[in-house]
């Protein structure tokens, strides 16, 4: 059953012709926004390049897409393109790109910079549990096909996550009735640095659906 509640189809023609389209703009702006964290140029530089940036963001203002949510025609997986875990348009988004097991657990490998700082030179702890929650909620929901939502999350931080290469794991423990029980890693190098479990919930409006 795939989550499509709601959802516009897009073909892979269609998909592909958008990311063409679309991911090398996201990966620019991703590259504005470290580029301004750490800039150290002068009033002049810096009034231009706000000018500039005002215009480049009046010219994709001049059309602007209606929020409809898609689901992918071949997979059934919905495009989470607007998602700060994953969205391939959100530059907010580290990225991660996840990847599935046949025994239903997920990982992503990713690099987290200064953009997602807390105390200098660590991972904040809030992004922490943006993408354990995002990996947990991938894998209790099958990938995204399946109706399932955070019920709840419980985070134990280990140790400080430092910026940098990441790697985020998650697979589900057991489910019962209308709830699936997952368990989740954030690791660095030498370990883990965050482990995370969750309850997720299929929503009334879809149980009936099978």
């Amino acid at each position: 059953m795939s989550m499509d509640f709601g959802f516009d189809m897009i073909t892979e023609d269609e998909y592909q012709r958008q990311r063409a389209l679309y991911e090398p703009l996201t990966e620019a702006v991703r590259r504005l926004i470290y580029a301004s964290l750490h800039t150290d140029v002068g009033a002049d530089a810096a009034a231009e390049a706000r000018t500039k940036i005002e215009a480049v963001t009046a010219l994709l203002e001049t059309e602007q897409r209606a929020s409809v949510p898609l689901v992918h025609e071949n997979t059934g997986r919905p495009l989470a393109w607007a998602n700060p875990a994953v969205g391939l348009r959100n530059a907010i988004a580290p990225p991660m790109v996840i990847h599935h097991e046949d025994d239903g657990s997920c990982w992503s490998e990713f690099t987290l910079s200064g953009a997602y700082e807390g105390p200098p030179g660590w991972v904040h702890g809030g992004i922490c549990a943006l993408v354990l929650d995002h990996l947990l909620g991938e894998a209790a929901s099958e990938g995204l096909t399946q109706p399932k939502f955070t019920g709840t999350i419980s985070l134990r931080y280990l140790r400080g996550t430092p910026l940098g290469p990441l790697r985020a794991e998650a697979f589900v423990e057991r489910t019962e009735g209308v709830k699936t029980f997952a368990r989740g890693y954030l690791k660095d190098a030498d370990g883990a640095t965050v482990e995370a479990e969750g309850v997720f919930i299929r929503p009334a409006w879809a149980r009936d659906a099978g």
